[in-house]
């Protein structure tokens, strides 16, 4: 986690601020992470996946390539989920709708 920070770190513009949702799974809300000046940390509520963007993502991945197979080896999971991935990044506008909360953009 302390690498990732660091690489977001270094991706924010001079002058910019990053801020950063996640869920609050142990090794991302640690007092051993030293959290850069350039970035803030938003942890979600605890069994809250709706308002976590990226479950939308697995989500849909799972339903439309990834679920109900057989997975030959671990070679294959890891092939399959590349795959997956890789049609999903050629998509994206379904990217830009997975992570839409209508909730959130009502008057």
């Amino acid at each position: 986690m302390q690498l990732h920070l660091d690489e977001i770190a270094l991706a924010v513009e001079p002058g910019a601020h990053a801020l950063v949702m996640l869920d609050q799974a142990g090794w991302h809300m640690t007092d051993k992470l030293d959290i850069p000046d350039n970035i803030t940390l938003l942890p979600l509520p605890p069994k809250a996946p709706e308002l976590n963007p990226v479950e939308n993502v697995w989500q849909f991945m799972r339903q439309n390539w990834l679920s109900n197979r057989v997975f030959r080896s671990s070679d294959d999971i890891l092939d399959h989920c590349c795959d997956a991935w890789n049609k999903l990044i050629d998509r994206p506008w379904c990217i830009m709708s997975l992570g839409l909360r209508q909730w959130a953009h009502r008057s």
